[in-house]
């Protein structure tokens, strides 16, 4: 079983991130994820882009689900103020 602390340094380790927040109770597990490397990327890919940093946690079964909001900083901006 992994712990958020855990999910949030994999992240960090793999993405360059402005913002990083992570939370769960074990087996399901949410992140809020503000990178400038999600400039010019679909909302898929990058999704896509985290899964593949956390692959072998989600392959071995150590993780099972992670439902994540995926932000440029510009968009994490917008959102804080409201538009």
């Amino acid at each position: 079983m992994m712990h958020p602390d855990e999910i949030r340094r994999i992240i960090a380790g793999g993405l360059t991130c402005e913002h990083l927040q992570v939370g769960g109770d074990g087996q399901h597990f949410t992140a809020l994820i503000v990178s400038m490397e999600f400039t010019g990327l679909s909302r898929v890919r990058r999704q896509q882009k985290v899964n593949e940093i956390l692959r072998g946690h989600f392959d071995s079964g150590e993780l099972h689900a992670l439902s994540m909001n995926t932000c440029t900083p510009d968009e994490w901006r917008r959102k804080l103020a409201g538009g």
